[in-house]
């Protein structure tokens, strides 16, 4: 059994009241992942403007 299906199944004997919750902490989950991912596109755009930046880099993509 994987670990979605042990989740579900979980989810499933939580009383309804609870369950609200459940959802909440799954939203800030997701919004962590988005957080995460942006942090790491943040940090990278700084390396890799260094190469973006050079003259030989715009000369290359002038005629788009």
């Amino acid at each position: 059994m994987s670990t979605k299906d042990v989740l579900i199944n979980e989810i499933e004997e939580v009383p309804e009241p609870f369950l609200t919750e459940v959802l909440d902490f799954v939203h800030f989950l997701k919004a962590k992942i988005a957080r995460e991912k942006f942090d790491v596109t943040i940090m990278s755009e700084s390396s890799l403007g260094k190469d973006w930046l050079r003259p030989e880099e715009e000369d290359a993509w002038q005629g788009l």
